[in-house]
């Protein structure tokens, strides 16, 4: 779907407060309150919204090591199967096919370094994981360039 910079103002709008109600989006953008309403319902039907949730923050609840798991698999099993299997454990919180010297790529949360090495054992001991290569996460820069992309996409 083609988006232009409406688009990407009424996105970033409710990105930076949820609970903005679409009459006051309206009122700052200074058009009508259906064109808001009518762009949001156009752009969820569409997928450029996929979900209008809370991101919790794992680090503000009591898990502030993140890891990088790269992962070979045994092809037996196949990727959604050993993805299924990895989505049971909690502190698993995104799993990608990769290509390369991998076959996954899983970001993981824990409580401490101890505690990601018990993380760290319940995804190699997931069945059809073979191997596994972590990187301990040291400072994020920055999560989420979702929004800048939008609207670089609205600008072009």
């Amino acid at each position: 779907m083609k988006v232009d910079e409406l688009d990407a103002k009424i996105v970033r709008l409710f990105s930076d407060e949820q609970r903005m109600s679409v009459l006051e989006a309206s009122r700052i953008l200074r058009v009508a309150r259906a064109t808001v309403q009518a762009r949001l319902d156009r752009m969820v039907s569409s997928g450029v919204i996929s979900r209008w949730v809370p991101q919790p923050d794992p680090r503000a609840f009591g898990f502030p090591v993140v890891a990088f798991c790269s992962l070979t698999i045994s092809q037996d099993l196949g990727h959604e199967a050993v993805a299924e299997a990895l989505s049971r454990i909690p502190e698993v919180l995104e799993v990608h096919t990769v290509s390369g010297d991998s076959d996954l790529m899983a970001r993981v949360a824990a409580k401490s370094n101890s505690d990601l090495q018990r993380v760290l054992d319940a995804v190699t001991a997931t069945k059809a994981v073979l191997r596994s290569s972590s990187v301990i996460v040291l400072n994020t820069h920055f999560e989420d360039r979702t929004l800048p992309l939008l609207e670089s996409a609205a600008r072009s």
